[in-house]
């Protein structure tokens, strides 16, 4: 039988929690993972148990945040009741729905976030980098997967369009219903490793976990001919295990991330502007009718493209950034 650690480590369990567990607590606590959030109730993992516990910390007020799928947290020996939630290796989160001045958890402690696209009509660049922003600020290794290769005669034409958004950007093309081409998705979903989806409905999510589990447990929807869209069939926040002994977290909160406080991961996903703009020759430079612009001159060279430049102003704005904050300023 597997020790309790070796259990655990099977969960994901890392150096990074176990060393922020004290000798007391680890006497009188289980560290337990979230599998699943439900209305009220979450559902845990542990060594020697699964069960459904509260959300609710001990001495935590109700408007507190709360574990999330993904976290780690120790619960009461006897009780079950949750005592802390242990830092987080990266945490996913939203505005709130309804009041946009609080912020919603979505999911923790993943390892590689798959941003989802299908090799159709469907398929957007700006959307990409939209996910790429995302998955840098959060600080989580992104690999873009191209679906539905079955339906198009040249995939290759998609994944160079993907590959060009930033220098060695890892980018697969598969068949979500073939076992044997999702294979290639295997290096990231090993034991212990936790991989989250993000993309828009339609692109063949629930497809990719199914054949990722060796399951047809996951409810999918079919796309709408017209526009190549289709419908979210991911209700519940959960963790699905996988046949190489990782974890795949699906979760309808992905698909609604907006940008919030993204600086960092805009500069890095558009740094071969920021990089030009330090030549500029006023420090303040807008990019638009300012003499000296070396933005204007790169594009004006063919180095820079316009469309990509708008991309980068629309998702500058969107994050509040003062334009003067981000028009010159180098990633750290």
């Amino acid at each position: 039988m597997d020790s309790p650690d070796k259990t655990l480590e099977v969960l994901g369990w890392k150096v990074h929690f176990r060393e922020q567990v004290t000798d007391e607590e680890a006497r009188q606590c289980h560290p337990v993972r979230v599998m699943a959030v439900h209305r009220g109730k979450i559902d845990v993992a542990g060594a020697e148990f699964q069960r459904f516990i509260s959300p609710y910390i001990l001495g935590a007020a109700p408007s507190d945040d709360h574990p999330t799928v993904g976290d780690w947290l120790l619960v009461d020996r006897d009780t079950f009741q949750p005592i802390r939630v242990l830092r987080r290796t990266s945490l996913f989160k939203r505005r709130a729905p309804g009041d946009p001045r609080k912020e919603q958890m979505i999911a923790a402690n993943v390892d590689t976030l798959f941003i989802v696209a299908s090799c159709n009509q469907d398929f957007s660049v700006a959307r990409l980098e939209r996910y790429l922003v995302l998955a840098r600020e959060v600080g989580v290794n992104p690999v873009v997967v191209l679906t539905k290769t079955d339906l198009t005669d040249d995939p290759e034409i998609f994944a160079a369009a993907a590959r060009a958004i930033e220098p060695g950007l890892r980018v697969e093309a598969v068949n979500g219903r073939d076992p044997d081409s999702v294979a290639r998705l295997a290096a990231w979903c090993g034991k212990g490793e936790t991989v989250a989806l993000l993309g828009s409905s339609g692109v063949g999510k629930s497809t990719l976990v199914n054949t990722l589990r060796g399951s047809d447990s996951i409810a999918t929807q079919a796309i709408r001919a017209r526009d190549g869209t289709g419908r979210h069939t991911t209700t519940v926040r959960e963790m699905h295990r996988l046949d190489g002994g990782g974890w795949l977290l699906d979760t309808p909160g992905m698909r609604e991330l907006q940008l919030s406080d993204a600086a960092t991961g805009i500069s890095e996903v558009f740094d071969d502007f920021i990089v030009v703009a330090q030549h500029c020759r006023f420090s303040d430079c807008a990019h638009g009718v300012e003499p000296g612009c070396a933005v204007r001159a790169a594009i004006g060279e063919g180095k820079l493209t316009t469309e990509r430049f708008d991309r980068w102003r629309k998702l500058a704005a969107e994050d509040n950034v003062n334009p003067s904050h981000f028009k010159t300023r180098a990633p750290n």
